[in-house]
């Protein structure tokens, strides 16, 4: 299976080439573009180095250690070795992509202790949930560059929270910057996995995600096959869009229940089960490479919690030359399975080696990490390195 694997082929780029190799992620030539109605070449050959170690993505950077979103998280997952670097992408007023998990963002930045921005609280409803806070699209890019990153899960991570109030809201450019200069630093290319967020919503507000991704992509030379960059979203409609205007990596998102918001609201009837059935793999590999599925969706748990006997999905989307990420995983006992937890409290870290060694045992592609480092020691030890 050809996986998004960079590592290997780039140590030993940095080895026999310098760093110019590794420093691809900036000086490749400009690409070629598909025209809208052409064929898609989201699944061209041209592809990254045979495998068979799946790759470490940093969710939200580093974020078991830093809030997540800031460049001190990415930074710090690079630092742990990740392969990939994951924005979730929203956009601001002005139109300038931010990495933010949500637009509303009273839980992840210090926007309530800003008297200037009091009148902004509102309510909204996103994907047709009623969501009450300040939201990223009524902020230009200079008034949200005022609020400083708080941890988003204070009890869980309290650690994380002596860092609150230390780190600026990034910008898609700033993520990609940083992971340029690792790449050049390191001789070890850096790739993002950026998520677009509520699609349809900023759609319907004239505040489409897609364009100002695909001119970024564009500015930075990186819309090309060979490009350190998978974009992923749960909707499917902008990933076809992104599939006939771009030549990047795309990966179709599945969670264990629901639907697709687009979808939903276009009335198409399937589900995200529908989606990694034989047919629905069929369909996503006309416009994706790989899809991420949450782990659920390739092992069930039961109703107490422990695994179950794996679902066949893995198989179906090689079968249908789809990679496969799995996520989340984290390291604290009440995000792992029961057959890993350690003693009783919720917070305290369990076996998660374990569990990466059950999805590991899949063959899997990837998998996205809360603690980067946990992810890579388990690879290692897997895969006797």
């Amino acid at each position: 299976m050809t996986i998004l694997r960079l590592r290997s082929t780039y140590r030993f780029a940095a080895a026999v080439g310098g760093v110019a190799l590794a420093a691809s992620l900036v000086a490749a030539p400009a690409p070629a573009v598909d025209r809208p109605g052409e064929p898609s070449l989201a699944n061209a050959a041209n592809r990254f180095t045979e495998s068979d170690e799946p790759v470490v993505i940093a969710h939200r950077g580093a974020s078991g250690y830093r809030p997540e979103h800031t460049l001190a998280a990415y930074r710090l997952a690079i630092q742990m070795g990740a392969d990939y670097i994951e924005p979730d992408l929203v956009n601001t007023l002005d139109g300038v992509l931010v990495a933010r998990h949500e637009n509303e963002i009273s839980g992840t930045t210090d926007v309530a202790d800003h008297p200037e921005f009091t009148d902004r609280k509102t309510t909204k409803v996103i994907d047709g949930q009623e969501v009450t806070g300040w939201f990223t699209e009524d902020f230009t890019l200079a008034e949200l560059k005022t609020l400083r990153a708080k941890e988003r899960l204070p009890d869980v991570r309290p650690a994380n929270t002596r860092y609150d109030g230390r780190f600026e809201i990034p910008t898609l450019q700033e993520v990609i910057d940083l992971a340029q200069e690792e790449s050049r630093k390191r001789g070890v290319t850096i790739g993002i996995a950026p998520e677009t967020k509520h699609p349809s919503y900023f759609r319907s507000i004239g505040l489409r995600l897609e364009r100002p991704l695909i001119e970024t992509l564009r500015t930075n030379r990186l819309n090309r096959p060979n490009a350190p960059v998978v974009v992923q979203s749960f909707e499917t409609s902008n990933l076809r869009y992104l599939a006939r205007r771009t030549r990047v990596h795309l990966a179709q998102l599945v969670s264990p229940s629901g639907a697709p918001y687009d979808f939903v609201e276009s009335g198409d009837p399937r589900t995200y089960a529908d989606l990694v059935s034989g047919k629905g793999l069929r369909w996503v590999s006309r416009y994706a490479t790989s899809i991420g599925a949450h782990t659920d969706v390739l092992i069930p748990r039961d109703e107490n919690g422990f695994l179950g006997k794996p679902t066949r999905v893995v198989k179906r989307a090689h079968r249908n030359n789809l990679e496969v990420f799995v996520w989340t995983f984290r390291d604290e006992n009440q995000f792992l399975p029961a057959d890993f937890r350690v003693g009783d409290d919720p917070n305290a870290k369990g076996d998660v080696f374990g569990m990466y060694d059950a999805f590991f045992e899949l063959g899997v592609d990837g998998v996205f990490a809360d603690q980067p480092d946990s992810a890579i020691q388990a690879r290692d030890w897997y895969y006797g390195d």
